[in-house]
């Protein structure tokens, strides 16, 4: 009888044995399971499907600050874009530097009352100027925020007798408004700006030839 007891003893300690052996698999293999699931939809949000000339492309997310200086030179050179490409026309000059409005703060439309103060919207009108500008490089600090940057630019002055060229240094401070608009696509704001150097270098006749 004795030897009975302890062979159902021996024989229960093996079946809970087991039976923590196996919970212990179920337990790890739902973990595993759980894991693998979350790595595939961090996978899937990763993904952008887009749509070019009628076909579905795939590419990849990257995170915002992995290409952080990318973002910020071209949100600092869309910006001087708008606002030193002008047209000698009233409405396509306002309809430009409007949209350069919507990336900086009020030190752009600063600037920019100057220079319609100072009657420099009207000689480009009047002298049928077209302006053009050409971003060379721009110096970043991302390493303290609001992020410095200093822009060194080409602008070119063109009329039907001559071209002008000038050389053009800004510099300002970029926020990261953390939200992006059509206006706005980067989310940035260009803050604190200033001119800090915009003089002619060359000046050409309309053959070409140095003046």
């Amino acid at each position: 009888m004795f030897t009975q007891l302890k062979t159902i003893d021996t024989a229960f300690r093996h079946i809970r044995l087991f039976s923590y052996l196996l919970i212990l698999a179920n337990a790890f293999t739902i973990c595993v399971g759980i894991f693998k699931w979350c790595r595939l939809v961090e996978e899937k949000d990763q993904k952008i499907y887009i749509l070019y000339n009628g076909k579905v492309l795939e590419a990849m997310a990257s995170d915002r600050k992995s290409n952080l200086p990318v973002q910020l030179r071209d949100h600092i050179k869309t910006f001087h874009q708008y606002f030193f490409n002008l047209s000698p026309e009233d409405k396509a000059i306002k309809a430009s530097v409007g949209k350069s409005l919507f990336l900086a703060d009020l030190s752009a439309k600063k600037q920019y009352d100057n220079l319609v103060e100072s009657g420099y919207y009207n000689n480009l009108i009047s002298a049928s100027i077209s302006q053009e500008i050409e971003v060379d490089s721009t110096v970043l600090n991302i390493d303290v925020y609001p992020y410095a940057f200093t822009c060194y630019a080409t602008e070119r002055l063109v009329r039907a007798s001559s071209t002008a060229v000038r050389k053009l240094v800004t510099r300002g401070q970029v926020r990261d408004l953390k939200v992006q608009t059509d206006d706005n696509p980067h989310g940035f704001l260009i803050q604190s700006w200033e001119i800090l150097e915009n003089r002619d270098v060359v000046k050409t006749d309309g053959n070409g030839s140095l003046q």
